[in-house]
């Protein structure tokens, strides 16, 4: 009987239903470059004009303060290596590099650590939450709304979110990996295969190689004795 590896039951070809998983990770990919790029262009038009996106109200150009020269080179740099990381997964899974994709899954293993740790934390300080929503501003929208709710329903509803995003990210993990699987276990299908039978080996080529081999001259006629 062959034994299977647990990580094997979560192995499908397919995602989202209707898209085979190097179209979906091609997809995701395109859509973290597009989502980074966007932020690159803010941060660097910021960097060029800090009045572009001035804050009129004091409270809050007070509580921003902290986005200065150095913070936002800082985030133009994070923003530029995430957009070498989902260019990197776009052609490895167009290419079929399975190599290439490996940064973008430890970029989605590390952001879905964060996001547990987040629901960790409301979960085991909940009161963090209270205070976190009396430190914004006093014009933030809908501040009172949320003040009036009961503390306990407000743990409740963000852990509830919080889980819907946390398995969202697990599933689109689990579309990045069995993606790498598959262009992996397709290129290793490529290498030359032995069939051996009962006395004889014999080695098979690659099918190209077969397809444009020339073609071999025909035995000669049978002559009768």
């Amino acid at each position: 009987m062959k034994m299977q590896s647990p990580w094997a039951r979560f192995y499908s070809n397919s995602c989202c239903l209707c898209c085979h998983v190097r179209t979906g990770t091609i997809i995701l990919g395109v859509w973290y470059l597009i989502i980074n790029s966007v932020v690159l262009l803010i941060l660097l038009s910021a960097l060029a004009d800090p009045d572009l996106y001035h804050l009129p109200n004091n409270e809050l150009r007070n509580d921003f303060d902290f986005m200065d020269d150095a913070n936002m080179c800082i985030a133009t740099s994070i923003s530029l290596l995430m957009i070498l990381i989902c260019a990197m997964a776009t052609y490895g899974a167009y290419k079929q590099h399975a190599a290439w994709i490996i940064p973008f899954f430890c970029y989605q293993i590390f952001d879905f650590a964060l996001n547990s740790l987040v629901a960790v934390s409301v979960l085991v300080y909940p009161n963090t939450i209270q205070d976190y929503i009396r430190q914004l501003p006093a014009n933030f929208p809908y501040k009172e709304e949320i003040m009036s709710v009961n503390p306990t329903c407000l743990v409740v509803i963000i852990l509830f979110f919080i889980s819907i995003i946390l398995a969202f990210k697990a599933y689109l993990i689990s579309c990045v990996w069995n993606c790498y699987r598959y262009i992996n276990n397709r290129n290793s299908s490529d290498v030359l295969v032995y069939v051996t039978t009962n006395d004889t080996t014999v080695l098979l080529p690659h099918y190209d190689e077969s397809g444009s081999g020339t073609a071999k001259e025909p035995p000669p006629p049978y002559v009768s004795a």
